[in-house]
């Protein structure tokens, strides 16, 4: 950690409008850079962050460099939002990184809290129900929730235009990476007038998708995790009332496995697996899909639906071998696929966002060095895997084993809610820690905090963690802390949050007596030990004295 942390004077300060975060140190600077909008012809453009790709990964990745400091230019295919929705479910981690960009009112707007799950048997009678509470987590927020991918698209793109240090370029056609020795060069044609244009970097994101370029350029390979399946997506509008268990419905099928959940006031979810020779074009009206969604819809007559779309969707389990490439990365399904059963495929994109975007802007900024860059893959690659099996697995207990699994899932899932701390653990929506990295010190003892998520807890005078701990690093003590100590933490931008509720409650149970937080709320360090906590970023003052001449604080 020593090595990876460069010393800073500056000071790191959270602006008054909401979500504007000025980040690790960094002052918000007025861009003096071209404006590729403004400007006719064909030019050149330098520029410290190429992203290219404007889905939610993408956005989200320049926003977070936005509030940090660091200008980026977002090139994307299409002229808009991609209209048909696609991922209609994300968490309460993800739901904090929601609020991190600034737009968590506006999500709450647009979104629907789940009540929890339901398993069906293959004649839609209940096999097992858990219930989820809909109130804040540990991270202050739902859970589960449910939302239409184009309006939260819309909502992302129109909270990054508040951000002068991020543009955004639709109808730009990606068409080459170069790599040289001091930049990485980006060539682009715009769509609407096909112009070409080069764009110089230091650093370029491909959040692309299943089929990206960058990763082409990378020359990395997709393994397969030994899953596909073809499946039917079905989106219903109606105001009428269909009377059914608000959650999400799982059919256990071996036959013909399929989901129903409620995303809106009025807009209804169906997925279910195409048998083979069945296409999409099959199902194309509402008689021809009555036989599949009638167990829900029997209340309501056909008039009264809209089918506002039908569409196959292959599923697939798949990752990269590897995400990086000098200062060319991977992020979202660029880097992976995951099967739509824990509903975590577009969380892992805005995961490896809020993983790398501190590190590039710390980097950029001189306040880490190079060396942080290689904790991205270490640490969120094992973490996308285990997401990934944990899909594979789920999705095999609900529907897989033919006539056996069927006699096992009519036999063992009743019961199931019945086992102490399992019906908590089916609806737990936390995810695994990540592993060790430079950036994470972890001990050989279980239970420890370092690599899991901070909670965003609620304090004693009713504020939460998030609120107190800025865009920045922050470090967590149950006890108070010496003057020098306090001007230490403040000469490194690190902010002190004194533990108390909740928070003081996690650290007990973390039997820990400090923590040391990353920008990404991951935790680098926790200990009993104040002192070797607080040494991961004590010896990055004492560099700073040594280059500068100045004395202690």
């Amino acid at each position: 950690m020593e090595d990876l942390l460069q010393a800073s004077g500056q000071k790191s300060e959270i602006s008054s409008a909401r979500g504007r975060h000025r980040g690790l140190g960094g002052h918000r600077r007025r861009s003096d850079r071209p404006r590729l909008s403004a400007q006719r012809g064909a030019i050149r453009v330098t520029v410290p962050v190429v992203i290219v790709g404007a889905g939610p990964t993408g956005i989200t990745a320049a926003t977070l460099l936005a509030q940090l400091g660091v200008e980026s230019l977002v090139l994307e295919r299409w002229p808009g939002v991609y209209p048909q929705p696609r991922a209609v479910h994300l968490d309460d981690e993800i739901y904090r990184i929601l609020a991190r960009l600034g737009v968590a009112d506006e999500f709450a707007a647009i979104s629907r809290p789940t009540l929890g799950l339901r398993l069906l048997n293959k004649r839609f009678r209940v096999l097992a129900e858990f219930h989820r509470d809909t109130a804040r987590s540990a991270h202050g927020y739902p859970q589960a929730n449910m939302f239409d991918q184009p309006e939260l698209e819309t909502l992302l793109r129109a909270n990054l235009a508040r951000y002068p240090e991020a543009e955004l370029r639709g109808n730009a056609d990606v068409t080459h990476i170069s790599e040289h020795s001091d930049r990485v060069q980006v060539t682009f044609t715009d769509r609407s007038d096909g112009r070409v244009h080069h764009v110089d970097a230091e650093y370029v994101l491909g959040c692309d998708g299943a089929n990206s370029l960058v990763r082409a350029h990378i020359d990395t390979t997709m393994r397969d995790l030994r899953f596909q399946q073809r499946w039917l997506v079905v989106d219903v509008a109606t105001d009428a009332d269909l009377k059914q268990w608000d959650g999400v419905h799982q059919l256990c099928d071996p036959a013909r496995a399929g989901t129903y959940m409620r995303i809106g006031e009025s807009r209804y979810r169906w997925e279910f697996r195409l048998l083979p020779g069945e296409k999409a074009k099959d199902f194309g009206t509402l008689a021809a899909l009555h036989p599949l969604i009638a167990a829900w819809t029997r209340s309501v007559p056909n008039r009264d639906l809209a089918l506002l779309r039908v569409a196959e969707y292959t599923f697939r389990a798949q990752i990269a071998d590897k995400w990086r490439r000098g200062n060319v990365f991977i992020l979202g399904d660029a880097a992976h696929l995951t099967p739509p059963f824990i509903g975590q495929g577009m969380g892992a994109g805005l995961r490896d966002a809020m993983n790398l975007s501190w590190k590039i802007a710390g980097v950029h900024q001189r306040r880490l060095s190079a060396a942080a860059l290689e904790s991205y893959e270490q640490e969120r690659k094992p973490h996308a895997r285990k997401l990934i099996r944990l899909a594979l697995g789920v999705g095999y207990a609900m529907t897989g084993g033919g006539r056996l699994g069927d006699v096992v899932r009519r036999v063992v899932l009743p019961r199931l809610p019945l086992i102490p701390g399992l019906r908590e653990k089916v609806v737990d929506s936390a995810t695994p820690a990540l592993n060790r990295s430079a950036l994470i010190h972890k001990s050989r003892r279980p239970g420890q905090l370092a690599g899991t998520l901070c909670p965003n807890a609620l304090l004693i005078d009713g504020k939460r963690f998030d609120d107190l701990a800025g865009p920045g690093f922050a470090f967590i003590t149950r006890k108070p802390l010496a003057d020098n100590e306090a001007r230490l933490l403040h000469r490194h931008d690190i902010r002190h949050v004194r533990a108390s509720g909740q928070l003081a409650e996690w650290l007990h149970r973390g039997r820990a007596q400090a923590a040391l937080i990353r920008p990404d709320r991951t935790v680098l360090r926790a200990g009993r030990d104040v002192d070797v906590v607080r040494r991961c970023f004590q010896s990055t003052w004492q560099d700073r004295q040594d280059r500068e001449g100045i004395g202690s604080p």
